[in-house]
């Protein structure tokens, strides 16, 4: 899932995960709080199952870290199931170090997402 509100950037992600197969389905939600609600609508044992979340900081209405704040009261077989990998355009320390704070952020990347980069987060995560 790609939860940015920059449509360009939407575009241009999904564009690099299709490209090279590295999923059959993107899910795309402009904010955080569509993913939340996205999320929040997922039963167990249904067809599709959600691997990997590429999160922005700065959106409208729910920012990143908001959205960081809500999804760590979801269920626990929710959370385990997730990898959540900050994609942004800041490359602050600061903002790299606060994404430390939660557990089950996995990795923090500047955008753009290249294809080497979704390799590195395939082999890392998902081997």
């Amino acid at each position: 899932m790609l939860v940015d509100d920059n449509p360009d950037d939407n575009f241009y992600h999904e564009r690099i995960i299709k490209m090279y197969d590295f999923t059959e389905c993107v899910i795309i939600k402009e904010s955080g709080i569509e993913a939340l609600e996205y999320l929040n609508s997922l039963k167990d044992g249904e067809d599709y199952k959600l691997d990997l979340i590429f999160l922005d900081i700065n959106m409208p209405g729910m920012n990143g870290w908001e959205f960081l704040n809500e999804f760590s009261k979801l269920s626990d077989s929710i959370k385990s199931e997730l990898i959540i990998v900050m994609l942004t355009t800041s490359d602050n320390l600061d903002d790299v170090a606060k994404s430390k704070k939660w557990s089950f952020v996995s990795d923090y990347k500047t955008k753009p997402l290249t294809k080497e980069m979704m390799e590195e987060i395939l082999d890392k995560y998902f081997t």
